[in-house]
């Protein structure tokens, strides 16, 4: 099984203004669900590519305990510069 949850293209308004003069990679990021192992147990694969090199990036296949990990790190994140966590 797998399943694509969510993805999101690159656009040049998500960074500052000259991003690549201060060498920020344009990326764009994937989430789905996999069980194509051989324990069988769903994961989640976070993928992250570099925009123009389609197929080239990263992919983590996080458990459920690391993506949950991952989750409140992106929370304690959002806290630290002031904004609105959500639910």
């Amino acid at each position: 099984m797998r399943r694509s949850i969510d993805d999101y293209p690159f656009q040049a308004s998500d960074y500052p203004p000259d991003y690549a003069e201060d060498e920020l990679t344009p990326i764009s990021w994937a989430v789905g669900i996999c069980d194509d192992y051989a324990d069988a147990e769903p994961r989640v694969m976070l993928t992250f590519e570099e925009v123009g090199r389609a197929g080239q990036g990263l992919v983590g296949h996080l458990s459920p305990d690391i993506a949950r990990r991952l989750r409140v790190a992106l929370r304690d994140a959002l806290a630290e510069i002031g904004q609105d966590v959500g639910t």
